[in-house]
């Protein structure tokens, strides 16, 4: 008798079938954190792909049954996962996602809307013009219409807003600053544009003295690249004051968000933003101070209008009878075609959390950061770069090279204790904790302290 299929995950039966497995994936998601211990596995590269290749063969002639498969790779996966949950993993821009998130993207995995046709996903499609639309409105408030598309991040919402740029204009000239996203460059590449001008940026921020000594020497458009939410330092350009030197100049001010957009939902915090309404476009991802799963990236652009340009017809998706008779469009909102709904974790939170809930986790994490460059301050054996804008602090031990410093940055990786990233400024070598997780403590912090210090006198 023929074997009958594995069971779907769709449909009435779907959840029935899941149920029992994802109690598999969750103790396996327990047991290897238990087998972990710390924020990584010890032992370097070589450990990893050591337990990995223990696994045996990847493709077997006979299957291991779904228990058993899902039990072993979710387990070696936790077990030597770099996990953002634990309040030592502070390296990136690399956030611990929200429980309801992720649950949330499993229910998305398991229906599997395609968001490149309307008979593929009539629900995710009519929910993602909802939170595009709601969201695109906190960034451009006083916008008559405001909207935006959802992305896989700040690189590609960076590249839509170039592309953007050339359909307005043509050969448009981006000018960043040597602070900017290096994504700035690899799209101008993409989009055959020309390099972009590079303006120096000596003190971590794009100087508006600078930006219009730039200016004055471009003939034809221009895009300027304002950052609110530097990689390696976490700082905001003066973004009314480019604003102004654009608007002197007949340029145009993309400002790229990915990092600090989400103040724009903390009372406290949100006059850090100020001047990003002048913005013809705005990059913001909710996988960084947002708490999503990765991918959770935004574009969004002051005039909906703007995006007129990406429409695209294949007849097998929008077939114009279809879209006359009220089918929706949906090929014109990424440049992608199948297209996951990433909309639907986003919404359960927001729904869940409201923006009291949500501006909390921002100010939580601001707070830590404070708390992390205080405890540096009262070290006698380490320098703080600078007091941190956003969640990034900067330190390094008083007198280090910079090989003592990015040993001890390695150290702590093969030993599977912290996880620290690293930054250039000032000509040296620093370490950088990116603060994004609200559960951590001050006495987490306080032993992220004690763990460079150890290493510094080893």
């Amino acid at each position: 008798m023929r074997a009958a299929p594995p069971p779907l995950a769709g449909g009435t039966s779907g959840a029935d079938a899941l149920r029992p497995l994802l109690d598999t994936v969750l103790d396996a998601l327990r047991s290897g954190a238990e087998e972990r211990g710390g924020p990584l596995p010890a032992g370097g590269p070589e450990a990893v792909e050591a337990r990995a290749a223990a696994l045996g063969a990847v493709l077997p002639e006979t299957g291991t049954g779904p228990h058993e498969a899902l039990r072993t790779l979710v387990h070696v996966l936790a077990a030597g996962a770099a996990d953002p949950a634990h309040p030592l993993c502070a390296a990136h821009l690399h956030t611990p996602p929200l429980a309801l998130a992720a649950a949330a993207d499993l229910a998305a995995s398991a229906l599997n809307p395609s968001m490149d046709s309307w008979d593929q996903a009539p629900a995710a499609s009519a929910l993602e013009a909802l939170v595009t639309a709601a969201l695109a409105a906190e960034a451009f408030p006083a916008a008559g219409h405001p909207d935006a598309l959802v992305t896989t991040g700040g690189t590609e919402s960076n590249q839509l807003a170039l592309l953007l740029a050339r359909e307005r204009h043509g050969a448009v000239r981006t000018v960043v600053g040597a602070n900017a996203h290096h994504s700035f460059h690899r799209a101008a590449w993409l989009l055959g544009l020309p390099a972009p001008v590079t303006v120096p940026t000596p003190h971590g921020t794009l100087e508006p003295a600078a930006l219009a000594g730039a200016l004055a020497k471009e003939q034809g458009p221009v895009l300027v690249v304002a950052t609110a939410g530097t990689t390696d330092e976490g700082l905001i350009d003066p973004l009314p004051e480019l604003a102004d030197i654009c608007a002197a100049h007949g340029a145009e001010l993309h400002v790229d968000a990915a990092y600090g957009g989400p103040l724009l939902l903390s009372p406290t915090h949100r006059r850090l933003l100020d001047g990003l309404d002048r913005a013809r476009s705005v990059t913001v991802d909710l996988h960084k101070l947002g708490w999503q799963p990765a991918a959770a990236g935004l574009l969004a652009v002051r005039d909906a209008a703007d995006l007129a340009v990406l429409g695209h017809t294949a007849d097998y998706l929008n077939a114009d009878d279809d879209t006359e008779a009220g089918l929706p469009d949906l090929l014109g909102r990424s440049l992608r075609t199948t297209r996951r709904p990433d909309v639907l974790k986003t919404a359960v939170t927001l729904r869940a959390l409201g923006r009291s809930g949500l501006g909390a986790l921002v100010d939580a994490c601001m707070a830590l950061a404070q708390d992390l460059a205080d405890l540096v301050e009262k070290t006698p054996g380490l320098d703080l770069r600078a007091r941190p804008t956003l969640t990034t602090v900067l330190f390094r031990p008083a007198g280090a090279t910079d090989d003592t410093v990015a040993g001890i940055r390695r150290t702590l990786l093969a030993e599977g204790r912290a996880v620290l990233g690293r930054a250039e400024a000032d000509g040296r070598l620093w370490l950088k904790a990116t603060l994004l997780n609200p559960h951590a403590t001050p006495t987490d912090l306080a032993q992220l302290i004690t763990l460079v210090e150890g290493s510094t006198h080893r």
